[in-house]
């Protein structure tokens, strides 16, 4: 089992990495949370069929434990389903002593966390990631719920005890999900390591490939890269922004196909190589975007935006985005791998790489 200690100006937590680790959850939770009253596990209807039993049983000797379900789906990341949370933790007499685990993928985490977040103005909570990309959702604070004019929208910076990540929760992930999340792992190796990017592109050349020390290699790695930059800028007032490459675009194309239409992840491949275009176009950079488009390719990901979607439309989400300030677009950028930065993007210039990459 391997610890990382993640580091941010509010609150160091360890982060626990391995095989197995569901069997450790009691003693976990003992040391970073004395004096417990009760825990409220919060999964969805996919995890809870595979793991919901196992978990509960591994902690039900030691805790009071209760259990919510909820759909399996960005849907779920609604004002109803946040209010329906609160309402079984009231029902189920929390305290403020009391836990929540948030066990699941990147939806969970961030709902479950914003509960947390706010139930009794703060309780302390556990993410149990269940995916790969939740390596990246699970680890910085960052909790939040989806509005139908954008994503993430209502949320907070609050940070959880530990984060506990047990590789054998991945073995039941469709290839879809697998996708997704290893989006966030190449995102990390353009954003800040130059080294570990040739490292995936010499090692993984399949999903398939994504399994035993080069899956915890590469999961590590992602992780360290969060970590650092967490540890420089916890609420997103700097650097922590250059976590969003790719997102700009990505999430208008989620927000604009319908939430779970296409993943989180999936959207950010897209938006990935649109930044670089974007970059390219700017004189910032020398990105050969098709032979990386290429590489995408071998994994499943879209590599243009879809179609039927409209550039003006995409447009109007970007500046909703939340790094844009005064209705302009600002996106995180590349002036080669491992160098982001963020800037202002003028609208002539999306709008014509977007209407190219429609009609191509």
């Amino acid at each position: 089992m391997l610890q990382i200690d993640i580091q941010t100006l509010s609150k160091t937590y360890p982060l626990y990495l391995g095989n197995g680790l569901i069997e450790k959850l009691p003693s976990i939770i003992e040391s970073v949370k004395p004096n417990l009253s009760s825990v409220l596990i919060i999964t969805d209807s996919a995890v809870d069929s595979y793991y919901g039993e196992a978990v509960v049983k591994a902690i039900d000797t030691k805790f009071k434990v209760a259990k919510y379900v909820v759909p399996s789906g960005e849907h779920a990341k609604s004002f109803q389903h946040y209010y329906d949370c609160q309402t079984f933790a009231l029902e189920q007499q929390l305290d403020r002593n009391a836990l929540v685990i948030a066990f699941g993928g990147g939806v969970v985490g961030d709902l479950a966390g914003f509960v947390a977040a706010t139930y009794m103005r703060g309780i302390s909570f556990i993410q149990v990631p269940t995916t790969l990309l939740a390596h990246d959702s699970a680890v910085g604070g960052k909790v939040a719920i989806n509005h139908e004019l954008g994503k993430n929208m209502i949320g907070a910076f609050y940070q959880p005890e530990a984060v506990v990540y047990d590789i054998d929760l991945l073995k039941t992930l469709p290839e879809r999900e697998w996708r997704s999340g290893f989006a966030e792992v190449i995102k990390h190796a353009f954003i800040h390591d130059k080294e570990f990017y040739k490292w995936l592109q010499q090692n993984i050349q399949s999903l398939t490939d994504l399994k035993d020390e080069k899956l915890i290699y590469a999961i590590q790695n992602g992780i360290l890269v969060k970590a650092s930059v967490v540890k420089e800028d916890e609420t997103e007032a700097g650097v922590r922004a250059h976590l969003n490459f790719g997102h700009t675009l990505g999430h208008a194309i989620e927000a604009e196909c319908g939430y779970g239409k296409i993943s989180h992840g999936e959207g950010v491949a897209i938006g990935m190589l649109f930044a670089m275009k974007v970059s390219n176009v700017l004189e910032k950079s020398q990105f050969s975007v098709d032979d990386i488009a290429k590489w995408f390719e071998k994994f499943g990901y879209k590599t243009s935006v879809p179609n039927h979607l409209s550039a003006e439309k995409l447009l109007v989400r970007m500046k909703a985005d939340k790094k844009s300030k005064s209705s302009n677009v600002h996106m995180v950028l590349l002036e080669g791998i491992g160098k982001p930065f963020v800037q202002q993007v003028e609208d002539e210039v999306i709008l014509k790489l977007l209407n190219e990459e429609l009609k191509a």
